[in-house]
């Protein structure tokens, strides 16, 4: 491996069947990136953002998605109350009335990937919730760009 100490690039090479090149060039013009390099960083990193996630205590964001009908009883209170039991966690939250029936809430969330998997899962399992999914990303910290 080989230091570019003007940008902090490394520049590395990798070796992969021709097809799979073919693949990798062609989702890469048809998401517009500029060449093959920015489309395997933006991969690799979707990784760090993963495996990050699957870290305890390393801090994340992301969102929780749920989808439900606000005419069950309770599940208003019931998502309320563990809202209020995980402020901390909970940066931001819409809610949306996608019909007579059902609601969507999207919370963004910060904290440790542990404690937010934790808080996803009682809103994902609250009795009367139709879907609900957590989504990470990062905090932006770990990536220099």
């Amino acid at each position: 491996m080989s230091n570019t100490s003007e940008n902090n690039l490394c520049r590395f090479s990798i070796s992969m069947w021709a097809e799979l090149v073919s693949q990798l060039d062609a989702m890469a013009k048809a998401k517009g990136y500029a060449n093959r390099s920015q489309a395997v960083a933006d991969m690799v990193r979707a990784q760090l953002v993963e495996h990050h996630a699957e870290q305890e205590n390393q801090e994340i964001a992301g969102t929780v998605t749920l989808v439900y009908d606000h005419h069950k009883r309770d599940i208003q209170a019931l998502l309320t109350d563990i809202q209020h039991d995980h402020q901390e966690l909970i940066i931001a939250t819409l809610h949306v009335h996608l019909d007579h029936h059902n609601c969507m809430e999207v919370l963004a969330v910060r904290g440790p990937a542990n404690a937010i998997r934790k808080l996803a899962d009682l809103l994902t399992v609250a009795k009367g919730v139709k879907h609900g999914k957590l989504t990470v990303t990062t905090t932006g910290k770990a990536f220099a760009k």
